[in-house]
C-alpha cells in the first residue's frame, strides 16, 4: 500500500499551483441528487494479490505449455485462409481455436466461455470466412457491445480475407447510418454492429434477419451489463430457425444463461481455462491522504516508466473535464466515452496504440474486447462499480506475457 508520493518525480505542490480546476474525479462525490452509482473497493484483492505474488516468487509453480490438438494447416480451410493466417504470424492456434474451429466447421452450434485476449475473435471468423467462400450465399451476423470492438472485429476479419472477395459492413452509432445503409444495399457476406444500431437499421428494414444463416453474440455478460438485453431478446425473437449460432461470454450469470437458452439449438460448451487475468500485474493501492485526485495523476504521469497509461473513471462528463486538464498541464492526452463521435473514438484509440498519446482518459466503454498492446499503467482514478469491472479493467495490462501495473486511487 502507498501514499500518493511514491515514485520519483513527485512535488509537494499546492493543488492552487496546479491548474485552472480542483476537482476530485470523474464522478465527483454526489451526482448532484441523481442515482449515486454502486462502487466495489477492490482493497481487500489487492491484498490478497500482493500475498499471492509474494507467496509465488518465494515458491515459484512452473506454468503448464498448451500443447495444440491441431495447427491451423491441419483445419479444413482453405489454402488461400490458411496462407492469409500464415501471413499473421500465426502457427498455432490459441486453446479457444484449437476446441471451437472444428466444431463451427461441422456447423454446431457453440457457447465459448472466455475472456477477452484468448483469440476467441479468429475462432469465429476463420471457420465463417471458409463457409462464405465455400458458399457466397452464406451471411453472417456479428453483434458486439461496443463500438471499439466492433470496429476491432471488422478489422480482424478484413486481416484474415484479402484477395478473397469477403465483403462486410460495420453497422454502429456514432457513425452516418446513410452510409451503413448504402453499403448493406450492396450485400455483404458480415454484418457487424452493435445491439442499438442492428436493431434501428432492422426496424427501418435495411436489414433482414431472416437472411443471415449464421449469428455471432460475442461478449453477451457486457452487452447485458451496459442494458441491451431488451434489444437482444428483440433481436433473437425474430431471427430465422434454420441458422447456425455462436454465443461468447466470460461469465455464464443467470441472466447470460436465460438469453443462452433462447438462442441455441443443441449447442457444444467449450469452456477455456485460461492464465490468471492478474498473474501478470502488480497491484497497487495509492492513498490519497487529502491529496487532490487530478494532482496525484499529474505527479504520476511526471514519473518514469508511465508510457502508455489508461486512465479509468465513471463518467463521460469527468472523463472530458480530466482530459482537458491534463492537457492544459502540458500532457499529452485524449479521451474515450460514449459521448464522443465515432470519429473522435476511433482517433483517440488510434493516437493511444501508436503512442502519439501518453494516456487515454476513459470510461468502461474500453474496459473489455479492446485489444491494446504494451499498455505499462492502468490507473482506477475511480473505483469500478463491481469486482468484474475492476478485473476487466486491470485486464488491460500484463498482456502476452508481459508485466504490467495496475494503481487504485483510495481516500
Amino acid at each position: 500500500m502507498h501514499s500518493f508520493n511514491r515514485g520519483r518525480g513527485f512535488q509537494n505542490r499546492t493543488n492552487n499551483n496546479r491548474g485552472r480546476n480542483n476537482f476530485a474525479g470523474f464522478g465527483g462525490r454526489g451526482n448532484r441528487g441523481g442515482r449515486r452509482q454502486a462502487t466495489f473497493d477492490p482493497t481487500p484483492v489487492i491484498i490478497q494479490a500482493g500475498l499471492q505474488q509474494a507467496e509465488t516468487a518465494r515458491n515459484p509453480i512452473k506454468a503448464e505449455v498448451f500443447q495444440p490438438v491441431h495447427q491451423f494447416s491441419d483445419f479444413a480451410i482453405s489454402d488461400q485462409l490458411k496462407a492469409n493466417i500464415a501471413k499473421r504470424g500465426y502457427a498455432a492456434p490459441t486453446p479457444i481455436q484449437d476446441q471451437i474451429i472444428p466444431h463451427v466447421l461441422e456447423g454446431r452450434d457453440v457457447v465459448g466461455i472466455a475472456n477477452t485476449g484468448t483469440g476467441k475473435t479468429a475462432a469465429f471468423l476463420v471457420p465463417l470466412i471458409e463457409k462464405v467462400l465455400k458458399n457466397p450465399e452464406e451471411k453472417v451476423l456479428i453483434i458486439v457491445p461496443t463500438r471499439e470492438l466492433a470496429l476491432q472485429v471488422r478489422d480482424e476479419l478484413m486481416s484474415f480475407s484479402p484477395g478473397m472477395q469477403v465483403f462486410s459492413s460495420l453497422c454502429i452509432g456514432g457513425a452516418p447510418i446513410y452510409r451503413q445503409i448504402e453499403s448493406l444495399r450492396r450485400g455483404q457476406h458480415f454484418v457487424i454492429g452493435t445491439p442499438g444500431r442492428i436493431k434501428d437499421l432492422n426496424e427501418r428494414r435495411k436489414i433482414r434477419f431472416e437472411q443471415f444463416t449464421n449469428i455471432v453474440l460475442d461478449e453477451v455478460d457486457r452487452m447485458l451489463d451496459m442494458g441491451f438485453v431488451n434489444e437482444i431478446r428483440d433481436i433473437i425473437r425474430v431471427l430465422p430457425n434454420n441458422r447456425q449460432s455462436l454465443f461468447f461470454s466470460a461469465t455464464m450469470t443467470p441472466r447470460v444463461k436465460e438469453i443462452m437458452q433462447g438462442f441455441l439449438n443443441d449447442p457444444v460448451m467449450v469452456s477455456v481455462k485460461t492464465q490468471d487475468t492478474t498473474s501478470q500485474v502488480t497491484q497497487e493501492l495509492i492513498k490519497l491522504k487529502g491529496k487532490s485526485k487530478v494532482d496525484v495523476l499529474h505527479d504520476l504521469l511526471n514519473t518514469e516508466g508511465f508510457a502508455k497509461v489508461l486512465v479509468f473513471g465513471r463518467t463521460k462528463h469527468g472523463a472530458e473535464k480530466l482530459s482537458k486538464e491534463l492537457r492544459f498541464r502540458g500532457f499529452r492526452v485524449d479521451a474515450i466515452h460514449g459521448n464522443k463521435s465515432q470519429g473522435q473514438r476511433q482517433r483517440a484509440l488510434r493516437d493511444f496504440k501508436d503512442n502519439y498519446i501518453q494516456a487515454l482518459i476513459a470510461t468502461d466503454v474500453v474496459s473489455r474486447g479492446v485489444d491494446i498492446a504494451d499498455v505499462t499503467h492502468v490507473i482506477n482514478y475511480d473505483l469500478p462499480e463491481s469486482y468484474e469491472d475492476y478485473i476487466h479493467r486491470i485486464g488491460r495490462t500484463g498482456r502476452a506475457d508481459k508485466v504490467g501495473v495496475a494503481l487504485t486511487f483510495v481516500d
